[in-house]
């Protein structure tokens, strides 16, 4: 058996442990949430390095990208530096390539037309492969990273925009603590309502799930919502809160949808390289090959 962990700085709340067989092979998959705390993620670390085919980071980025250009969080390497020998991921390597899948999946599996969508993407740097793929497939789309992340009013309308405010703000940000503009710990069960009017006029909601949930309104009436990282009690939020369709860029293990981070890891482990090993055609092909793809669910 395969073991891969994801140590994230979320809420431990949300821990989950499960296996399951991918490309027959069984994998025993697990979440540990630190609450935030950053040294004790640093020792889970240390503790199992070496022991674990691949790490996961959770509740933070590693890298975010916008156009061709990477950028890395000081305080996310500082953390995954601690590995020495287990390889170790923060789900960005599959981002642009899982999640630019999911709108050709859904335009050709579900019959839903995004020319013309009006479509919210959470924070696009994050998810910058899934916002270029909206944007390809024609879809009206607001770029919320300077709404949610930094909670100034205003919409991002363009990836050429969105490039430009990477290019500025992405090398200040990235050596900021992550929790000053990503919701962290216990931050992760609280809402706290934000320009509601984004929601209430998209017919797609898309992203971080974490931003999805702290900052969305009561009312989510007929919204297909993109995202991941959701569990059980998640779907009965979004379905009491009115939300229609549920895609998951990913299926469920045991009845949760890990993170990306997990995902990357599983690939990383049944490929048995290291992450700078594997190009975004390796990631793709390993995808197929294990039967990774997105999850539909109707709500109401």
């Amino acid at each position: 058996m395969k073991r891969v962990v994801s140590i994230s700085l979320g809420s431990s709340k949300r821990d989950h442990k499960a296996e399951q067989e991918f490309g027959g092979q069984l994998f025993s998959v697990e979440r540990i949430g630190t609450d935030g705390d950053k040294e004790r993620a640093i020792e889970l670390i240390r503790r199992l390095d070496g022991k674990v085919d691949a790490f996961g980071l959770g509740g933070t980025d590693l890298y975010i990208y916008a156009g061709k250009k990477r950028y890395i969080f000081k305080e996310s390497a500082k953390i995954a530096n601690v590995a020495k020998i287990t390889p170790f991921v923060d789900g960005s390597g599959i981002k642009n390539t899982l999640e630019r899948r999911v709108v050709g999946f859904l335009e050709r599996h579900h019959d839903i037309n995004f020319k013309g969508c009006k479509t919210l993407v959470v924070c696009a740097v994050d998810r910058f492969g899934l916002a270029e793929a909206l944007t390809d497939a024609g879809a009206v789309t607001v770029f919320g990273d300077l709404l949610f992340g930094l909670g100034l009013p205003i919409p991002i309308k363009t990836l050429n925009s969105l490039a430009r405010f990477a290019s500025v703000v992405a090398p200040v940000i990235t050596k900021l603590p992550i929790s000053m503009f990503y919701p962290t710990g216990e931050q992760q069960n609280q809402f706290q309502p934000r320009f509601g009017q984004y929601f209430n006029d998209a017919d797609v909601i898309a992203g971080d799930f974490h931003f999805i949930r702290r900052y969305m309104p009561e009312k989510l009436s007929k919204k297909i919502i993109i995202t991941n990282t959701v569990t059980q009690e998640d779907e009965q939020l979004l379905k009491s809160r009115g939300v229609a369709t549920l895609v998951t860029t990913t299926p469920a293990i045991d009845g949760r949808v890990f993170g990306t981070n997990i995902i990357e890891a599983i690939l990383v482990a049944f490929a048995g390289k290291r992450p700078d090993e594997l190009s975004t055609q390796d990631y793709g092909m390993l995808l197929d090959e294990i039967g990774i793809s997105p999850q539909v669910r109707k709500l109401s």
